[in-house]
């Protein structure tokens, strides 16, 4: 199950008027755009942190989305537009749109662009996975495949990002086949076909292609989500051994999707910090916090603690990165509960992210407001 952003915004369209275009929201150009002082990203500055979403660039031509996304976050992600299935529908045909217009957006509103995900088992081309099955591309095709593959990208996107999720969700969960000591789930689609040091190539190729881009491996359940942090540790014991083996993995990801039903992971900020020790950069990269509601359009939460509990654990996966100075950026999965992920995949949950269905802040922005005013003055300063 996996979390691609909903690719409409119906909800939002409807309850919002305006022009259909974002031209109107677009500053002059980089250098020049000044977010509101208690904005999100605004508030983050001065400890260098960079508060970002992932956004659906299509969304950009709502003047109202478009408004909030420039205004509130210094760092965007595309939530699907630089995944292989749409960068290479056709094979030998590549499509970079999506990703070149959250670019042009970053640049114009002085934001920061995180590219996700070179290397991942899900939203692969249907030409790529059926030529696999049928046997037409062999295992060695299938490398030279994604050896091009990720050194087209990286190199169309060469100088204009700044995080590469380069590999993503490649560690076995406590319910798949091989038990977590094993670490790499050795049923991956890559790691079944090519082996488990398709990672470290993986790396070096994305280097290669651009050796100022910060490189990622990013991954859920690494922050104490699963109670015994057995994840966290094969993660942890790979990551260090990579690093001093001189492979180019520059930071850690925590995607962050948390569920009010299962209690916050108190593990979080000693596990970014155990990160850290390696030499790596950290970031919580898909922040999101479920609970159960009403229905999938109007997403209440039918338990009014969870209209307390939902910020509480919001709040304290921010307090966790502003703790640890190598956490350069803390990314919301999308910021509106019109376009979560959540309900499609988790039936009956939803009201997981800052601004409600309708575009209003929730409570949970306020507190996120709160906290960065306070770690001003107190949280250290990364850099």
């Amino acid at each position: 199950m996996r979390r691609g952003l909903r690719l409409g915004v119906a909800l939002l369209a409807m309850a919002l008027a305006g022009s259909t275009t974002a031209a109107a929201a677009a500053p002059a150009g980089p250098g020049h755009f000044r977010p509101p002082a208690d904005s999100l990203r605004a508030l983050a500055a001065p400890t260098g942190l960079r508060f970002g979403t992932a956004v659906v660039p299509s969304d950009f031509d709502n003047p109202a989305y478009a408004k909030v996304v420039g205004e509130q976050f210094s760092v965007l992600t595309p939530g699907n537009e630089m995944k292989w299935q749409l960068v290479e529908p056709t094979r030998g045909t590549y499509d970079w749109s999506g990703g070149d217009r959250v670019v042009t957006f970053a640049q114009a509103h002085d934001q920061l662009v995180r590219g996700h995900t070179l290397m991942w088992h899900n939203q692969l081309p249907d030409w790529l996975t059926t030529g696999v099955s049928d046997g037409s591309i062999s295992n060695d095709q299938l490398r030279a495949l994604l050896h091009k593959h990720i050194t087209d990208e990286v190199t169309h996107f060469r100088g204009k990002i700044w995080q590469w999720d380069v590999a993503n969700e490649f560690f076995a969960n406590s319910w798949d086949p091989h038990p977590l000591a094993d670490g790499i789930n050795g049923d991956d689609f890559w790691v079944s076909h090519l082996g488990e040091g398709i990672l470290t190539d993986a790396f070096r190729w994305a280097h290669e292609a651009d050796p100022h881009a910060l490189l990622f491996y990013n991954d859920f359940n690494i922050g104490g989500e699963d109670g015994t942090n057995a994840k966290a540790d094969a993660v942890y014991a790979w990551i260090k051994r990579m690093r001093a083996e001189g492979v180019p993995i520059d930071g850690v990801g925590s995607q962050g999707h948390v569920d009010t039903q299962y209690g916050y992971p108190r593990q979080l900020t000693d596990d970014l910090r155990r990160y850290a020790s390696t030499g790596a950069k950290v970031a919580i990269t898909e922040a999101d916090v479920r609970t159960f509601v009403n229905n999938a359009t109007e997403q209440v939460p039918t338990d009014h603690l969870a209209e307390f509990a939902q910020p509480y654990e919001f709040s304290n996966m921010l307090k966790a990165c502003l703790a640890v100075p190598e956490c350069l950026s803390f990314t919301a999965w999308g910021f509106t509960d019109a376009e979560s992920w959540i309900p499609d995949v988790f039936p009956g949950e939803g009201y997981a992210l800052l601004y409600d269905v309708h575009l209003n802040p929730k409570p949970v922005y306020t507190d996120l407001q709160d906290d960065l005013r306070l770690a001003r003055h107190g949280a250290p300063h990364r850099r």
